[in-house]
C-alpha cells in the first residue's frame, strides 16, 4: 500500500468517526429536548429519530434502546447539575458558605425545566431507585461529601461524621426536590423548599 493510500484511509477513518460522533450528538440533543418536556412513556424512538434527522437504526447503533438513551440523558443532566454547583462555588473558600450556596444551587437546578422531567419525574421509575442514587452519588453527592469533609477539618461540622451527614443532607435535598417537582406551583414550592433547606443545612454546622 502506498503512502498516499495509507493517508487516504486515515482521513476516511477520521471522517467516519467524526460523522458518528455528530450523529450521536444530534440524537442525544434531540432526546434531551424531548425527554425534558414530555414524559418518557410519550416519547418514542421515532420521535427522537425524526427530530435528529436519523434512522431508528442509528439510534439502536449508538444507544442500544430507548431506555439506554434515556439513561445517557439522565446521566448528562446529573453531570450538568454538578457542573452548575462547581461554577457557583468555584471562588468560595469558606466551606460553610460553599455548603450553603451549593445546596441552594442543587435544589434550583434539579427542579429547573431542563432537569425536572428527566431527573425527578421519570428517572426513578424508568431506571430504578438504585441507578438513580448511584448517579446522584457520583455527581452532586460527591461534591456534598467533599465539602462536609472540609467542614470537619475546620471543626465546623456539628456531628463530626461527614458520611452520615452527607446521607442526611442528600436524602433531605432529594426529597425536597421531588416534592417541588410534583407540586402544582413549582416556583412557589421552590421558594418554600429553599427556606426549609437553609434550616436543614444550618443545623449541621457549628
Amino acid at each position: 500500500m502506498s503512502r498516499t493510500q495509507r493517508v487516504g484511509r486515515k482521513v476516511m477513518a477520521r471522517s467516519t468517526r467524526e460523522q458518528a460522533r455528530a450523529t450521536a450528538d444530534a440524537i442525544l440533543a434531540s432526546a434531551h429536548e424531548l425527554f425534558s418536556c414530555r414524559s418518557y412513556s410519550s416519547v418514542s424512538l421515532e420521535d427522537i429519530a425524526g427530530a435528529a434527522g436519523v434512522t431508528r437504526g442509528a439510534l439502536y447503533h449508538h444507544f442500544g434502546s430507548r431506555e439506554g438513551l434515556f439513561s445517557r440523558v439522565h446521566d448528562d443532566v446529573q453531570a450538568a447539575i454538578a457542573a452548575a454547583i462547581d461554577a457557583a462555588t468555584l471562588d468560595i473558600d469558606d466551606p460553610v458558605e460553599g455548603l450553603r450556596v451549593g445546596s441552594r444551587v442543587f435544589l434550583a437546578a434539579s427542579v429547573s425545566t431542563d432537569a425536572r422531567q428527566v431527573l425527578l419525574l421519570d428517572a426513578p421509575s424508568v431506571l430504578g431507585w438504585d441507578r438513580w442514587r448511584d448517579s446522584d452519588a457520583a455527581n452532586s453527592g460527591r461534591q456534598l461529601l467533599s465539602v462536609l469533609v472540609e467542614l470537619k477539618a475546620a471543626g465546623r461540622l456539628r456531628s463530626g461524621e461527614p458520611e452520615a451527614t452527607s446521607a442526611l443532607l442528600s436524602g433531605g435535598m432529594n426529597e425536597l426536590a421531588l416534592w417541588v417537582a410534583h407540586s402544582d406551583d413549582v416556583p412557589a414550592a421552590l421558594d418554600r423548599a429553599q427556606i426549609a433547606l437553609s434550616s436543614l443545612v444550618d443545623g449541621v454546622i457549628e
